[in-house]
């Protein structure tokens, strides 16, 4: 099985995974929305906001074919299958795969669905959480270096790319369907006094 990416109407991508869930009975159908965990300061007040990691998408796991194809196409708010015909300017960096219809005597003309590559989904993968939310990293700052004390970019510094403090953020870098996208995640800045090296004295 694989991984495909559904462009749906954006602020819908949960009612989209919700009417998928509902009206595709297969068991192989897998969907995910996932989100990032960021603190916004309204009127004063902080509050811990889980937004959409990919705006306007929503991810499927499964092994696709004409069937679950056009019972996707039926789903309200949901656009397009994402594939290299609909995403030229990345079709040299996605992994294709020819679905043919074999249910008919007369097959209809070879889809084709972009998947996207392992790679990119893997990383993914390993910064969400059980919630399916990228949750706050425990971080501290010394010399101007960004230090992970745990939490999902823990390992991972090399894809923050920014940091505000004041906001308390990092913007980091993730590669989806070919394209580099940036995006701020949530941390907790904790105070250097409280940092240990590791290495020792």
């Amino acid at each position: 099985m694989h991984w495909y990416a559904l462009f749906v109407e954006a602020g819908k991508e949960e009612l989209v995974q919700t009417l998928i869930n509902k009206y595709i009975d297969e068991p192989t159908v897998r969907t995910l929305v996932p989100k990032r965990k960021i603190c916004e300061k309204r009127k004063g007040k902080y509050f811990h906001i889980d937004k959409p990691l990919f705006p306007g998408y929503v991810l499927i796991h499964t092994q696709m074919n004409t069937t679950i194809y056009y019972k996707l196409k039926e789903i309200p708010k949901y656009y397009r299958l994402l594939n290299m015909y609909n995403n030229k300017e990345t079709n040299n960096q996605i992994n294709t795969r020819v679905v043919h219809d074999t249910e008919q005597k007369h097959p209809e003309p070879t889809y084709l669905f972009s998947e996207i590559s392992d790679n990119e989904m893997s990383l993914v993968l390993q910064l969400l959480g059980d919630e399916q939310v990228i949750d706050y990293s425990r971080v501290y700052f010394i010399n101007s270096k960004v230090i992970v004390q745990s939490g999902p970019l823990k390992g991972k510094e090399g894809i923050i790319k920014k940091v505000n403090k004041h906001k308390k953020r990092v913007k980091i870098l993730l590669n989806f369907m070919g394209n580099e996208i940036a995006m701020d995640v949530g941390i907790e800045l904790l105070s250097s006094r409280e940092y240990i090296d590791p290495t020792g004295p």
